[in-house]
Parts: structure tokens; sequence; C-alpha cells
């Protein structure tokens, strides 16, 4: 080959592949792009979302939520018997230092919070606790305008209070629609934590209609925005600016944010803030019943599928259920047609319902669904009843240990008086499986399941017949009434 083709040969394999990586450059722009968007969340199948952009709503809301203080008043004289060091001083017979002078003055106690603006005359919305045992409360605005605030009322079950400032033409929020949020669902909340005003945090809804231990008239918002000291009050927003619920309360092991909030749906609160400024409390329906949680371990005992509804564990005498027939061991799974899933929907549902209307409940009991209709009466607040554990017997009164691991006895006449029980059998000793299932010394037998339990013979052939995995045991713990799923041997 002579030099000149030998040139032209490697200029021709030279332009090749500079085409080459021209095509995989190009090929490579327009890859580029793609790649990126796959790596975006996809929300909605074939549809690619960003993170959003919270700015235009706070800048639209962020001037109707408020920081509120309040003073409440010292406890205590203040005086050198306040110091717990008097107590060393006293113990070795030496003077306290200062003992003859004058009390110190204590300084107030102070408190902060959040609200938001709800009419533009000066009405307010926050937490009860926030307010709660306030001599002052302070309202003060974005724009640092502050009012002594007027407490209109609290609701303690909800935690929801009403204040009152004397301003017109403030700038509010819009309600929106809790029902219709999802967990996954972006949220804003936006209050005063640690005292910083009109700060803005964001996250997603964990989960709608959680029912805590405490509460069971709030179906709870859970949340995984950051809510700390001070952020109690304040409003939670949906992505279209729509106030859905009310930050009210965190679980923490420190005391801070640890992930999981809580927030009060805004249906519940505006339903208390109206009958609080149109009546003056709040009224709720009830039926007269005292229910609990449907473990999986009770859903075996009771012949449930799966865990759901809400189990009754005590019935008030001549309470509107009574005359209607419900009785303990049965399970709620509807009302009016309303599925009943946990123990806190069947609370949120009467007491949202009028006193004197009907209710219709679909009720579980002996493997197999019923129907009955309740009326539903006024609730008026608990009156704190005593009752106490039933004396200890003689040794020779104790028998051993059954094979659920309960010692127990029959309870005398006097006993049963003093407790205030339709009990006769009390519980002396605890090991196994009633141990693990929390039953405790001093717990009055009540029944198995639906059926009532008078004596030990009745209490062990329960047990011995038992078709699950574990029996039901109600029973009474100073005032309160429980089922336990005891572990069947």
């Amino acid at each position: 080959m002579s030099v000149l083709r030998l040139a032209r040969a490697r200029a021709a394999m030279k332009s090749r592949i500079l085409v080459a990586l021209s095509a995989l450059l190009a090929l490579g722009a327009q890859a580029a792009p793609a790649a990126r968007a796959a790596s975006t969340v996809q929300c909605t199948p074939g549809t690619a979302s960003t993170l959003p952009d919270f700015s235009p709503l706070v800048a639209r809301y962020g001037p109707a939520v408020v920081n509120i203080e309040v003073i409440e008043k010292a406890e205590g004289g203040g005086g050198p018997g306040d110091d717990p060091l008097n107590d060393f001083f006293k113990r070795f017979g030496i003077p306290a230092p200062g003992g003859g002078g004058p009390p110190r003055h204590e300084e107030p106690v102070r408190g902060a919070g959040s609200g938001f603006i709800v009419s533009s005359d000066g009405y307010v919305l926050t937490n009860g606790h926030v307010v709660a045992g306030a001599t002052q409360v302070t309202v003060r605005l974005v724009d640092q305008r502050e009012f002594r605030a007027r407490v209109v009322g609290t609701d303690e079950r909800t935690d929801i209070a009403v204040l009152k400032i004397a301003a017109a033409g403030l700038p509010v929020v819009h309600f929106g629609d809790p029902a219709k949020l999802r967990p996954g669902e972006w949220v804003l909340a936006i209050g005063s934590p640690f005292g910083f005003d009109n700060s803005a945090t964001a996250g997603i809804v964990s989960a709608i209609g959680r029912s805590l231990p405490t509460e069971n008239y709030v179906p709870f918002i859970q949340t995984d925005v950051a809510v700390n000291p001070g952020n109690s009050g304040g409003p939670l927003f949906n992505l279209q600016g729509e106030v859905v619920g009310i930050n009210s309360q965190i679980f923490s092991r420190t005391g801070g944010f640890m992930g999981v909030s809580f927030a009060i749906p805004i249906d519940v609160a505006a339903n208390v803030e109206r009958q609080i400024i149109q009546v003056g409390h709040v009224v709720r329906g009830k039926i007269g019943v005292t229910i609990q949680e449907v473990t999986a371990d009770l859903a075996d005992s009771f012949g449930l599928g799966r865990p759901r509804g809400a189990l009754v564990s005590s019935v008030e005498n001549k309470s509107p259920a009574a005359v209607a027939g419900i009785r303990p061991g049965d399970v709620v799974l509807a009302v009016d047609g309303h599925v009943v899933d946990h123990y806190g929907d069947l609370s949120t549902r009467i007491s949202a319902m009028r006193p004197g209307s009907r209710a219709t409940l679909t009720l579980w009991r002996d493997r197999t669904d019923h129907t009955v209709q309740v009326r539903v009466e006024e609730l008026k607040e608990p009156q704190t009843a005593a009752a106490g554990h039933a004396a200890r017997p003689t040794p020779a009164a104790v028998r051993k240990p059954n094979e659920l691991g309960l010692t127990i006895r029959a309870l005398a006449p006097q006993e049963k008086a003093e407790a205030r029980t339709t009990g006769s059998l009390v519980v002396e000793g605890v090991t196994g499986a009633a141990e693990v299932a929390g039953v405790e010394p001093g717990d009055i037998i009540l029944g198995v399941g639906e059926r009532r339990i008078r004596t030990v013979d009745e209490l062990e052939a329960a047990a011995r017949s038992a078709a699950h995995k574990s029996i039901a045991l109600l029973i009474q713990r100073e005032s309160a009434q429980i089922y336990l799923p005891v572990p069947v041997p």
C-alpha cells in the first residue's frame, strides 16, 4: 500500500470514529433528562412529581397563625420551706440560712403555644392545655401586635380552647376536609416551637383515625411533621392551604420531636368551637358502655375472623345500652351502617350524635351478627367512684393455682359490698399464662367471654371447654372492667 493510500485510509477511519463519538454524545444528552426523570418520586402511575413548594402557602396563611403566651399563678408560698436543702439542715438541727427572713417572691409561671385565627373579628382556636390554669393570655400576631385574650371556653375531652381578642379585619384560615386525607400525603405545620414565631415544618400523613390510649373521643391524624414544645395549638395544612388539623401531641422518649406527632381533625375542633360559642359548652351523646380494643387474641376468643370493632367490657345500669339489651362481651361492628374498625370509632360516632336520637348498632354476639336500636342520651362528666380491692382472706381460704395460673377464692358478702361488684371470685395470686396476660392480685373475675362466672368450678370448666387458643377473661380492677386474653394451656 502506498503512503498516499495509507494516509487516506487513516483519515477515513478517523472520520468514522468522530461520527461514532458524536452519535454517542448526542445519545447521552438525550438519555440524561430521562435518567433524571426516572429518579424522581412517582406519586401517580405515569406521572413524575417533584417536592412541593410551600412558600406560597406560608406567605398566604402564615399571618393567620398566632403566638400565645400565658401566665399562670405561682404555686407555693415562696418561703424558705420550699427549698429542698432545708430538709437537710432540719434533719441535723442546723438553722436554715435566711430562715428568719421574709418569704421569697415567686415569679409567675409562663408558658407559650400557638393558635390560628378562624374569624376576622378575633376568634382564635388553640389547644386546651395551652391555656389551662392561665390567669392571663396574650395573643401576638405576625406583625407583632399584641392583644389580651379572653378564654371563651375549653373542652377537656378534645383538648380544644376558643379564645377571643378585640380586633377586626384579621387574616383567617380556611378549613379543609380531614376525611379526604390519605397516608403519604404532604402536610405543613406552622407554629412557635421553642418560641420561634411562625416556624414552618413539613412532612407527610402517617396514619388517620388513630386512637390513643387516653383519648377515646378524637380520631387523631398521625404525621411525621416536626412538632415541638410551642407548636401545640397550631394549624396543620394540606397542600391546598386548608387547615385539616390542630397539632396537639407528640410521642417522645426525650421530650422533643421523634418523628411521631398527632393532630386533632379540624372537623372535630370546628364542632367544639361552634358549641362553645353558641351554647357555652359541648354537648355529647352516650349510650352507657365501657369499651376496649379488640386484639388478635380477643378476636380469636370471640370467634371473629380478624381484630375489629369495639368490645363492650361493661354496661351502666339503667343506661340506654342496658335498656337495648347490650351486654358485656358484645362487639360493636357498625353504627348506622358505618363500620367500626377500631374502638375509638364507636366513641367518635356516638359522641357526635344529638341526645335523644337513636342509633342502629350491629353487634357480634354468640358468633353471629345482631342488630339493636339504642337511644342516645347526653354525656355528663363522670364522677369518681370509690372502690377498693377485697380484704385479704385467711390462708385456709386460698386455693392452689389452677391451670391458668390463678389462685382464686370466693368473695364474702361484705367484701362484695365494699368493692361494689357483682363478681364472686377474687384473684389472690397469679403465675404462668394469667400473669403474662396482665391479671393482677386483687382483680375480681366477672366472666369468660359472654358468660358470667360465679364459682371456681365454672371458671375451670370454661377454660377446659375453650374452643380457641385463649379465653377472654372479664375482670374488675377497682372501678373499671376490662377483658384480658388469657392463653389456654
